[in-house]
């Protein structure tokens, strides 16, 4: 098997792994799902600590690392629809990843940003982008939300921020010359180049909920329109 092809099968037995028990966590809720997301963000400190050199960058890497746990939570805690915003958002964040990746292998065409990430491409970004809506779409549906464009607008704009989220962590690795957070994760690299895109996403989609839900109910300000 080539290295390309070896590393896209640790990827999938990673995620097989990985992908069940963030669902396990946000089914649970209380405790366990916090204690998940704080041990997520215990690992991405030490990988950022690891990574940067210099007290300003230490100090960026606890609000990073703090918000990987707050942001989940936030929006984990409105008791009605708090797995439902969990759910649509891993649907996002993953279709992303996943239609972008195959998409930019299988069409190539120009490059999204060759300076920071010399493989992503336009074509991967805009499959991406399309892939995390109708998926999350779909996802609404099972969970009887009726608002689907407005759905559909929230997984646009997640999945850019998801984008954005993964520029700026290899902008970040670049930076300080390395190619993976760490190896924690096999066919991923570290915590942080697994979440760095969910990072973004639950940021903006808390931030959104809380605008117009309020504490105990940002799931609902982000999910009723």
């Amino acid at each position: 098997m080539s290295a390309a092809g070896t590393n896209l099968a640790l990827r999938i037995v990673s995620a097989a792994v990985l992908a069940p028990l963030a669902l396990l966590a946000a089914y649970a809720g209380g405790w366990l799902f916090g204690a998940f997301w704080g041990v997520a963000a215990a690992l991405v400190l030490w990988e950022w600590i690891g990574l940067v050199e210099g007290p300003l960058w230490i100090a960026a890497g606890l609000f990073y690392a703090a918000v990987m746990v707050v942001a989940p939570v936030v929006l984990r805690t409105d008791a009605e629809f708090g797995f439902a915003v969990m759910v649509l958002l891993f649907a996002v964040v993953w279709s992303t990843d996943i239609f972008g990746y195959f998409a930019g292998r299988a069409i190539g065409g120009p490059k999204l940003l060759p300076a920071v990430s010399p493989k992503k491409t336009w074509a991967g970004a805009v499959a991406g982008a399309a892939g995390a809506v109708a998926v999350t779409v779909l996802a609404a549906r099972w969970f009887g939300l009726v608002d689907l464009g407005a759905i559909a607008a929230v997984a646009l704009v997640l999945s850019v921020v998801s984008q954005s989220g993964d520029l700026l962590e290899s902008w970040i690795k670049r930076r300080f010359g390395a190619k993976d957070a760490s190896h924690l994760i096999p066919g991923h690299g570290g915590v942080m180049d697994r979440l760095d895109g969910f990072w973004a996403a639950a940021l903006v989609g808390a931030a959104i909920g809380l605008a117009r839900g309020g504490l105990g109910a940002a799931a609902r300000g982000l999910l009723l329109w």
